[in-house]
């Protein structure tokens, strides 16, 4: 444990002195600061107001930014350190290969999740500062579901970059990766519906497979419950999960789809010609 704590605390300071950091903080800090700027903290859509409606639009914002960060940066982590020679020099430290592993994992985890969360924690001191009523039940629930996104792209990005044997390759895969989960979302599922004449729950029950998916539903579902805006697919859904187990498994899935994709990467990562 010593030696994972050690590893994931030199990948956390090498991430803050790298340049991707200052752009990703950056990225989500200027998100919230152009919402209040636009006045999105005031405007009242659906019923929502002040800082619910400003969670609910950078959540949505965070849906498409956040895992493409994550991947791109996470990536380069095994691939880059094949192509630098670190594993040479890794084999002849006192350090196993799990600890080395899981180490930057957790320490990448802290790198892309805390601004994240920093970035809400900053929009409801601003709120507070304001004097507005603070939505404690959003800003809690959409904070673990940031975690639980960012948890499963970390995962899928470390497969990626254990698959790669360069660090273009990874990146460019982790795009395509990206891509398609963000092009296989309710239109493209709908067109395939239509064409295939698929059953709507099968269609529903693939679209439930994508992580992107999951995470979008779930933000809908705190500001219209019935989901209303998923059309009749929405029937399928509450039907079979419910409300709560909905939320329940919007939380549980993609952390579990993390850990597999980071299991199935440490195993490969034994089992390869680490030079």
């Amino acid at each position: 444990m010593r030696y994972l704590w050690l590893t994931a605390l030199t990948d956390i300071v090498e991430s803050l002195r790298a340049r991707w950091f200052l752009i990703y903080t950056l990225v989500f800090g200027g998100l919230v600061v152009v919402l209040f700027a636009y006045g999105l903290a005031e405007s009242r859509i659906m019923g929502f107001t002040g800082l619910s409606r400003l969670l609910l639009t950078y959540i949505q914002l965070a849906m498409a930014i956040l895992p493409v960060f994550v991947l791109i940066t996470t990536v380069r982590s095994v691939a880059g350190d094949r192509e630098a020679g670190v594993f040479e020099y890794l084999l002849s430290l006192p350090i196993p290969l799990s600890a080395w592993f899981w180490g930057k994992i957790f320490g990448r985890f802290f790198v892309v999740f805390m601004p994240v969360f920093l970035a809400l924690v900053g929009a409801t001191i601003w709120g507070l500062i304001k004097g507005g009523e603070i939505p404690w039940d959003l800003l809690i629930y959409y904070s673990a579901l940031l975690m639980a996104l960012a948890w499963c792209f970390l995962g899928i990005g470390m497969l990626i970059s254990t698959l790669a044997r360069s660090s273009d390759v990874a990146q460019g895969a982790a795009f395509v990766v990206w891509l398609t989960l963000l092009l296989f979302l309710d239109l493209i599922l709908l067109g395939v519906l239509i064409q295939e004449h698929l059953p709507a729950e099968t269609a529903v029950m693939i679209a439930l497979i994508n992580p992107m998916q999951v995470f979008r539903t779930a933000t809908m579902m705190l500001f219209d419950p019935q989901l209303v805006l998923l059309g009749p697919s929405a029937y399928v859904i509450l039907d079979t999960f419910g409300q709560a187990g909905y939320i329940t498994y919007a939380l549980i899935y993609p952390i579990v789809v993390g850990v597999i994709c980071a299991s199935v990467g440490y195993f490969l990562f034994r089992r390869s010609d680490l030079p």
